[in-house]
């Protein structure tokens, strides 16, 4: 009689078919820690590191070297961004009545994030040493809130403050890559007119960008076959890395591209017609691609969080060096957010105040930091303790909120259908 085929040693982690089913298992755990944080407000992002941790905890007790993540994680990031993006885009809706919510949001995203940098900045100098512009270049990713974590989390937040922070969250999350990547660009370039080098390629992008987003939707929507979607997105990265070996601002094409798709009726007139909703195919398009960006970038997020936290070094969280520069780093955070909502928010702060998660951006980010630039005295750990305590800091104020909300609507302050109407999801 043969060895049971399930004794350990038997076990072959590098088999494709271990690796499947393993990638497998984490999906549908993603998939349930979506449905949990639904009902407990607590993110799931915090429970795909926590996952993350445990596999390396697990692969360590049974001392089985983890292979080189770094390769799978440059393709993921690239493909990472470009679908965070692209579902951001999609998420944002143009309209006269909403020009002075996205203006609001826009200039509190700006400002937030270039003051961010700033007191990040500093922060970072005091303890490790830097030169301020690389100091810079590594408090940019941890000033970039995560859409990723806000759009799914404030669906139960009243309808203005629903709005307000996924577009504020978008904002930051588009403004925050071009910063990150244009800071790359200034090192590189040695400052040297890198700033005249940035508005012409910014000009030209924006040209490239609305040319192929025309020429994309005129060949796409009279299109047959199933296959469109994936071909579009085939597209779409040939256009993103063209435009990177150029050197151009791709992510921008990405971004224009996805706000026409969103906003077809003023975008596309010229393609429309006397068509109507039903028969429109520009909008059958467009609600295909939204679902397939949504779905992507979930698998993409699922399996970033769990390899941050396969490669988190568990000492570093113990270290307390490491906790006082978090410590700081998200006191420097909250003070500038606090400043700037203070100053533009006529109608109170809070919740708005608190929901500021740090997520997918700051890692992909972290982990594109050219060889070149990065400092070794850095430790990673300083992420995780930021991206822990601010989505932390979040859920307890979306439970408050949430018990607030439904004081409301119990004293008859608030009618339970508002929750339901104006907000964007």
């Amino acid at each position: 009689m043969g060895q049971p085929i399930f004794l350990a040693g038997a076990l072959d982690f590098s088999s494709p078919y271990v690796l499947i089913i393993g990638a497998s298992v984490i999906i549908v755990l993603s998939y349930l820690f979506n449905l949990l944080s639904e009902k407990t407000s607590i993110p799931s992002v915090l429970m795909l590191i926590l996952t993350g941790i445990l596999m390396k905890l697990g692969f360590d007790k049974m001392h089985l070297t983890l292979p080189d993540l770094m390769p799978m994680l440059e393709i993921l990031g690239i493909v990472g961004l470009i679908m965070i993006v692209l579902e951001a885009a999609l998420d944002l809706e143009l309209s006269k009545e909403k020009l002075p919510l996205i203006g609001k949001s826009l200039l509190i995203a700006l400002l937030a994030l270039v003051f961010s940098v700033l007191g990040v900045a500093f922060v970072l100098q005091q303890f490790i040493e830097m030169d301020f512009i690389k100091a810079m270049l590594y408090a940019t990713p941890l000033s970039i809130m995560s859409s990723a974590i806000i759009i799914p989390s404030v669906t139960k937040c009243l309808p203005h403050t629903k709005e307000f922070m996924i577009y504020e969250s978008t904002f930051s999350d588009i403004l925050g890559i071009m910063f990150f990547y244009f800071l790359i660009s200034f090192m590189d370039s040695g400052g040297k007119a890198a700033a005249s080098e940035f508005a012409i390629s910014f000009v030209l992008t924006i040209v490239v960008a609305v040319v192929a987003s025309y020429v994309l939707v005129f060949f796409f929507k009279d299109l047959k076959g199933h296959i469109r979607l994936f071909l579009l997105i085939a597209i779409l990265l040939i256009l993103y890395a063209a435009g990177k070996l150029l050197h151009l601002s791709p992510l921008l094409i990405i971004l224009v591209f996805g706000l026409a798709l969103k906003n077809h009726s003023i975008f596309f007139k010229i393609f429309k017609n006397d068509l109507t909703p039903e028969n429109d195919p520009i909008a059958k398009i467009e609600g295909e691609f939204h679902l397939i960006t949504l779905e992507t970038a979930f698998v993409v997020r699922t399996f970033f969080f769990v390899i941050f936290g396969m490669t988190i070094v568990l000492s570093s969280l113990v270290n307390m060096n490491v906790a006082i520069i978090s410590g700081l780093v998200l006191l420097a955070l909250y003070v500038v957010r606090f400043i700037f909502l203070k100053l533009f928010m006529k109608d109170g702060i809070l919740p708005e105040l608190f929901i500021a998660p740090r997520g997918l951006i700051t890692i992909l980010l972290f982990f594109a930091i050219p060889v070149a630039h990065q400092i070794e005295a850095f430790d990673s750990g300083i992420l995780l303790y930021v991206i822990l305590v601010s989505s932390l800091i979040m859920t307890f104020s979306l439970i408050s909120d949430g018990k607030r909300i439904k004081g409301m609507i119990s004293s008859g302050e608030l009618d339970a259908e508002v929750l339901n109407s104006g907000g964007h999801h």
